[in-house]
């Protein structure tokens, strides 16, 4: 069984995208993950599958967030060794250490257009560094970029 952790984009935003984390473990219990835990009221949730892939995960969890909870979002979900070679590769590890608030690692659903992650580092001025991580097209590395502001 793998360990894997899934981020709902924007839920709990204001009064935008309202989901209780209670519903959301009851949600993904139903649809056969086990152990399930959420972080406060973050949209994000740890959970147990059989599953060998994540995309289908996804896509499962987005229809029935959408059937069930009337949330329509995407679901980001990565293994629990994708997420420690994330941190293991993050380029800003000083950073880290000193204003960990300001870091930020934001998963993508797949690889960014041919030139993007140039055109944002270009856009990016003064104390801002960027580095993108999302070149390869595997899952594992299927992660955008760390901005600092």
């Amino acid at each position: 069984m793998t360990t894997y952790i899934a981020l709902l984009r924007a839920v709990n935003l204001g009064p935008h995208n309202k989901i209780g984390m209670s519903d959301l473990r009851e949600l993904l219990t139903s649809l056969g993950m086990q152990g399930v835990q959420t972080l406060l009221q973050s949209g994000n949730a740890v959970f147990q599958s059989d599953a060998r892939t994540t995309a289908p995960l996804e896509r499962l969890i987005e229809g029935a967030a959408a059937k069930h909870l009337h949330v329509e979002t995407d679901v980001m979900i990565r293994s629990h060794k994708e997420w420690k070679g994330i941190i293991a590769s993050n380029p800003f590890r000083k950073e880290a250490t000193q204003d960990p608030s300001h870091l930020l690692v934001l998963p993508l659903k797949g690889s960014p257009a041919r030139g993007a992650a140039g055109a944002l580092q270009a856009a990016i001025t003064d104390t801002r560094w960027f580095a993108s991580m999302a070149a390869a097209p595997t899952s594992s590395t299927r992660m955008a970029s760390a901005v600092r502001s």
